[in-house]
């Protein structure tokens, strides 16, 4: 008798932002918000859409639906429900999880009773690419999975994803309205975003930015080549003196600005005007020059 099967499934991924963060500070009761957030509300709204929860360790959920837009559903309904499950605590306190869905094959281990395979782990790859207390889907996903008319998608381009070959095209899952429940634009960002790429010979850069610290002092950080005039400085010759700006916008997203660089600025290949700026996401691309830096956020 076979012991594991493929099958085509609508897989959900998420996974708690900033978890290292809220551990340090009160473990404990991180732990009890945790577990209540799962009883209360993952595992009620799973089992209401016929969904199965694959696994559940520490901060992260696995989850298979028979159908994308069952699954996607039940994304919105779980961020709605924790942006009141959150109301009460404080903006560092609140548990805000990523949520990614894909629609591809998976293979079923049916001894361990666990999911393997590509489908999983391009979910995984989705996921981080969400923004905190928001849902990140596949091209696959959003081609059949109709949305409630409160809701839009909203293209948010390729991606260059971890052991991943190929660009991943996602959709951000955003609420019509600004006064939906889903909390991505009312929260300020917290943790800290990871700067790190090559140049074209393959030599290495990197560098990383606090946005607790970047909104308190609503300050703006200079890149380029001149340790003069720059907070962060990039020793390559294609790197204008003064290239670009990074800070955050009123919606509490990151942005970056080219100010008037030589060799121009991009973000996931699209080239920014000078003078002009665009938001960088978890798992952008930017481009300064030479150098190409993909952007991570804790």
């Amino acid at each position: 008798m076979a012991l594991s099967e493929r099958r085509l499934s609508a897989i959900l991924h998420a996974d708690l932002a900033g978890f290292v963060r809220l551990v340090e500070a009160e473990e404990d009761l991180t732990f009890e918000r945790l577990r209540s957030a799962r009883d209360k509300i993952w595992k009620p709204a799973i089992a209401e859409a016929g969904g199965s929860l694959v696994h559940s360790n520490g901060d992260s959920l696995l989850v298979e639906f028979g159908s994308p837009a069952v699954a996607v559903q039940v994304a919105i309904d779980i961020q709605e429900r924790m942006a009141r499950f959150n109301e009460d605590f404080a903006e560092e306190q609140r548990l805000m999880f990523r949520i990614g869905v894909h629609l591809g094959e998976i293979i079923i281990d049916q001894t361990g009773h666990d999911l393997f395979g590509d489908g999983v782990n391009l979910t995984e790859r989705i996921q981080s690419l969400a923004e905190p207390g928001g849902i990140a889907v596949s091209r696959a996903v959003r081609d059949v999975a109709k949305l409630r008319d409160d809701y839009a998608y909203v293209d948010g381009g390729e991606h260059r994803a971890k052991h991943v070959s190929r660009p991943l095209h996602i959709y951000r899952v955003r609420a019509r309205m600004s006064s939906a429940t889903v909390p991505t634009r009312q929260v300020r960002l917290r943790g800290i975003f990871h700067f790190q790429g090559v140049d074209d010979t393959g030599r290495k850069y990197g560098f990383e930015l606090e946005m607790d610290d970047l909104v308190k002092r609503k300050h703006s950080v200079l890149v380029g080549r001149d340790s003069g005039q720059c907070d962060v400085v990039l020793l390559n010759t294609s790197v204008s003196r003064r290239h670009a700006r990074l800070s955050v916008d009123e919606n509490n997203f990151l942005q970056v600005e080219d100010v008037g660089s030589t060799n121009g600025t991009s973000v996931n290949g699209n080239p920014i005007a000078p003078g002009s700026s665009q938001t960088l996401a978890p798992g952008s691309a930017l481009k300064l020059g030479d150098i190409e830096l993909v952007v991570r956020y804790d």
